[in-house]
C-alpha cells in the first residue's frame, strides 16, 4: 500500500506520538509497504536536509505550547504530491492543521481516510488563556467536526474509546494499541545511571521518564520520596525528559530538601533511553493523563516492574504482579513502590516467562502494523462500497 500519514508532531520533536508514528512508519517500510510522513517544518531540521519520504510544510510554534507546530499553509502542494504518489490511504495523527489537509486531500484524491485520536485534550486546556478560554464542550464540539465522515478512528486505548464515544462520533472505532521496537529496549547497555548519578552501587532506582508538565503530576512522585524513604533510604527518584513544569519541580524538590535523592537528568534522545530503562529497579507515574502510556510499554520491555495509576489500560496491560502494579491513591503508590523494593529478588517462574513472551507479543511494533494494516483494509472496503453506491444514485 502507499499510504500518507499526515502530522504536526514528528522527529526531531520528543513526544509520545512521534515515537508512535515513527514506530508505525519503520514497522510498515519492513512489511513492505510505501510511507510518505507530511509534517510540519522544524527548527532542529535544515531546510535544505534531504529527508527521504518526508515532506515538511511551513509551521509556526502552536501558541502556549511552543515546542510543538502548526502548519500555516501547504493544502495545494500537499494535494499535489499525494496525488503524485497514488496514495491507497491516509493516515492524519493531529486534529490541526496537517490532519486538517489530510482529510481534506484525501477528499479530492477519493481514498479513504482514517485518524488516530492521540490526545486527550481536556486534560491540556489550561495551555490556552490558563483555561478561562476553551472548555471540555469546545473539545467535544472541536472532535465531533474533525471525526464527522473519517472512514475510521483508530483509539490507542479504551480511554480514549469511552471519550469518543461520550462525544458522540460515529465514525468506526477500533482500538489498536501503539507498538513498540521490543528489540530496541531488550538490547543489553554497558552504562552505569548509579555512577553517573555518584550514588551506590546497591542504590534502588525509581524511574520516571514522561515531559515535564504540571498534567503528569510528577510532583506527586516527589511528594512520596520521604514516606519511601523512611522504608528504604538508599531510593533515587531518576526523572528524564523536560517541559514547563521542571522549574517548579526542581524548586519543590529543593523545598522538601530532596535534592540528595531526587536527580533530574534532562531530555535524553530517543535512541538512548533503553539505557535508563535497564538502570531502573521500578518505573513509576503518578499521570493520569496519559491515553495509553508509551514509557509504560517500554518500561516492561525492557524487564522492568512499573508501577502506575490505575486505568482501563493499564488494568489489561498489569495483569500480573510480574509485570507491575497499578494504584488509585497515593497511600496505593507508596505501599505497591515499597512492596516491589522490599520483595526478595526471585527468578521469573517459566509461568511468569511465558507471560511476559506472550505481553510482549502484544505490544510489538509487528502486531501493532499489522493491525493498522486490516483497519486499512476494512476502511477500503466501505470506502468503495460507499463510492459505489453514490455512484449508482448519482447515475
Amino acid at each position: 500500500m502507499n499510504i500518507g500519514i499526515f502530522t504536526d508532531t514528528y522527529f526531531p520533536q520528543v513526544s509520545g506520538v512521534a515515537t508512535s508514528i515513527k514506530t508505525l512508519k519503520d514497522q510498515l517500510e519492513k512489511d513492505g509497504h510505501q510511507v510518505y510522513i507530511f509534517t510540519t517544518t522544524d527548527p532542529h531540521v535544515d531546510k535544505s536536509a534531504c529527508e527521504k519520504n518526508i515532506f515538511r510544510f511551513s509551521s509556526i510554534p502552536f501558541i502556549s505550547f511552543t515546542d510543538r507546530r502548526i502548519a500555516v499553509r501547504g493544502m495545494i502542494q500537499a494535494y499535489q504530491i499525494a496525488k503524485k504518489l497514488n496514495l491507497d490511504i491516509i493516515h492524519t495523527q493531529t486534529e490541526f492543521s496537517m490532519g486538517i489537509i489530510g482529510k481534506v486531500v484525501a477528499k479530492f484524491l477519493r481514498i479513504p481516510c482514517v485518524h488516530t485520536y492521540h490526545t486527550m485534550y481536556e486534560d491540556y486546556l489550561h495551555y490556552v488563556a490558563k483555561g478561562k478560554i476553551l472548555r471540555p464542550i469546545h473539545v467535544k464540539d472541536a472532535t465531533l467536526a474533525f471525526c464527522h465522515n473519517m472512514s475510521g478512528v483508530v483509539a490507542p486505548s479504551t480511554k480514549v474509546l469511552d471519550t469518543l464515544v461520550r462525544y458522540g462520533v460515529k465514525s468506526p472505532i477500533r482500538i489498536i494499541p501503539t507498538g513498540i521496537n521490543i528489540g530496541k529496549f531488550n538490547t543489553d547497555s554497558d552504562f552505569d545511571l548509579r555512577t553517573d548519578l555518584g550514588v551506590s552501587s546497591d542504590a534502588k532506582i525509581l524511574l520516571s521518564v514522561s515531559r515535564l508538565a504540571y498534567e503528569k503530576n510528577i510532583k506527586e512522585l516527589i511528594n512520596s520520596m520521604p514516606d519511601i524513604l523512611k522504608d528504604q533510604p538508599n531510593t533515587h527518584l531518576v526523572i528524564v525528559g523536560d517541559g514547563p513544569a521542571k522549574d517548579d519541580l526542581k524548586q519543590q524538590t529543593n523545598d522538601m530538601n530532596l535534592n540528595d535523592n531526587v536527580h533530574f537528568v534532562g531530555e535524553i534522545n530517543n535512541d538512548e533511553v533503553y539505557k535508563y530503562y535497564h538502570s531502573a529497579d521500578i518505573f513509576v507515574s503518578t499521570s493520569n493523563s496519559e491515553s495509553q502510556g508509551l514509557t509504560y510499554i517500554e518500561a516492561m520491555a525492557a524487564g522492568v516492574k512499573v508501577v502506575v495509576s490505575s486505568s482501563p489500560y493499564t488494568e489489561e496491560l498489569l495483569d500480573n504482579k510480574s509485570l507491575g502494579m497499578t494504584f488509585s491513591t497515593p497511600e496505593g503508590y507508596i505501599e505497591k513502590v515499597l512492596e516491589y523494593l522490599n520483595a526478595t529478588q526471585q527468578n521469573d517462574t517459566q509461568e511468569d516467562m511465558e507471560l511476559r513472551s506472550n505481553k510482549l507479543h502484544e505490544i510489538s511494533s509487528e502486531n501493532f502494523a499489522n493491525r493498522i494494516v486490516d483497519f486499512y483494509r476494512c476502511a477500503q472496503l466501505d470506502y468503495n462500497k460507499e463510492i459505489r453506491d453514490d455512484d449508482e444514485v448519482s447515475e
